[in-house]
């Protein structure tokens, strides 16, 4: 309880203080330590090994991201994957390598696709990439960025379209993501975006129906509804 002084103000008392220091300590003892339960790989010696530059899509050209565009991590061991995020660059593929290149950007995709199906990984999967402009999607999903612009329906080709599907039933299947439009999504769907893309002209049931039948045999992610 508080206490009130003479001019009738009312004043914090010293136990509600202590009390309410405990509680924010103990509150910040538990996101200490579930860090902790995430960042144990970073110790000295419990590191899993990588190899610089290997593909998680087979097939992808390896071309680096800027270190300060995304974040070191062991996914999912650290955080669950369970999105992909769709993008579309507003600008060309060798703009978006070049942005993504740039440390002062802030920001990359895990994937490029390019118009004539050719995709660019800048990021591994295990990492956490600066794509969604949200700590929690990034944490939890993948990026997929489109050459192209959201007002111009000419640049989603059928190449494209392909391509990106392939790329992402392989995501949905390495770590058992329904197929469906609650874990595939655009940028502008992510909670707190100012972003449009991929934009009106981005068909999805068309892509939906090319994620699901590019799923691997045995996967079970290609039976999901859109």
């Amino acid at each position: 309880m508080g206490r009130t002084d003479r001019a009738g103000k009312r004043r914090v008392g010293r136990r509600a203080v202590l009390i309410g220091g405990g509680a924010a300590m103990a509150g910040t003892a538990v996101l200490a330590r579930d860090e902790l339960k995430r960042a144990w790989w970073r110790l000295p010696g419990m590191e899993k090994k990588r190899v610089e530059g290997e593909l998680d899509h087979r097939g992808a050209e390896w071309t680096a991201a800027a270190r300060a565009n995304w974040r070191r991590a062991d996914r999912p061991d650290d955080y669950t994957i369970d999105r992909v995020v769709i993008h579309v660059v507003q600008g060309s593929y060798p703009t978006a390598l070049r942005v993504f290149k740039n440390p002062g950007h802030g920001a990359a995709t895990h994937y490029v696709v390019r118009k004539d199906g050719h995709i660019a990984q800048m990021i591994r999967e295990l990492d956490v990439a600066f794509h969604a402009g949200n700590r929690e999607m990034n944490e939890r999903s993948i990026g997929i960025e489109h050459e192209g612009f959201v007002d111009r329906p000419q640049d989603f080709t059928a190449a494209m379209y392909e391509a990106s599907a392939r790329l992402t039933a392989g995501i949905c299947a390495r770590y058992g993501i329904p197929a469906d439009r609650e874990h595939v999504i655009g940028h502008v769907e992510v909670e707190g975006t100012d972003h449009t893309d991929p934009g009106p002209h981005w068909d999805w049931d068309r892509y939906m129906k090319l994620v699901r039948a590019a799923a691997p045999a045995g996967s079970g992610s290609g039976s999901a509804a859109s």
